[in-house]
């Protein structure tokens, strides 16, 4: 599903140290977003994010396995009172590890800038999903090229956020 538009996909993508290192930057990326309320690291500004920056939010969420607490930091969108997130994982074949975790345990917490809430993860159903996807595309055109780039429907999560 690559159309003349659409990049190819790079074949680092399946090498075995890009998880390591991706690990690395995500851990760099939490620790300035914390100590700086997300002034550093709030912003992702590559790919389609370069010309058109993207906001960012931290995820914190439980393993499903471990029941360690992990914070990923995500690009999002805000929808209503609900943010959306994407599990692209840049178009790899698998689903990400934070994506599993919450459709085991949905109850997370976001960071947006110095604001925390807790949420309720769910997976959009389809049409919600159709009505997202292009908003999602909008905020972030490289969406559309991991999407060409798997043959999984990359899944569009919806962050509703708890009260009491």
């Amino acid at each position: 599903m690559n159309d003349r538009s659409t990049p190819p996909r790079p074949r680092q993508l399946d090498s075995p140290v890009l998880p390591r290192i991706f690990k690395h930057v995500g851990r760099c990326q939490v620790w300035l977003y914390r100590r700086t309320g997300g002034r550093i690291g709030g912003t992702w500004r590559i790919g389609a994010g370069f010309r058109k920056p993207v906001p960012t939010l931290l995820l914190e969420h439980r393993g499903r396995r471990s029941g360690t607490v992990y914070t990923t930091p995500l690009l999002y969108i805000e929808d209503g009172a609900d943010v959306v997130v994407v599990a692209s994982q840049g178009g790899l074949p698998k689903h990400p590890q934070w994506y599993r975790n919450l459709c085991a345990n949905p109850d997370a917490r976001v960071q947006i800038r110095s604001r925390c809430s807790d949420v309720t993860a769910e997976t959009a159903d389809p049409e919600q999903r159709a009505r997202l996807w292009p908003l999602l595309v909008d905020a972030y055109a490289d969406f559309d090229t991991y999407q060409s780039w798997t043959e999984r429907e990359i899944p569009v999560v919806v962050l509703r956020r708890r009260t009491g």
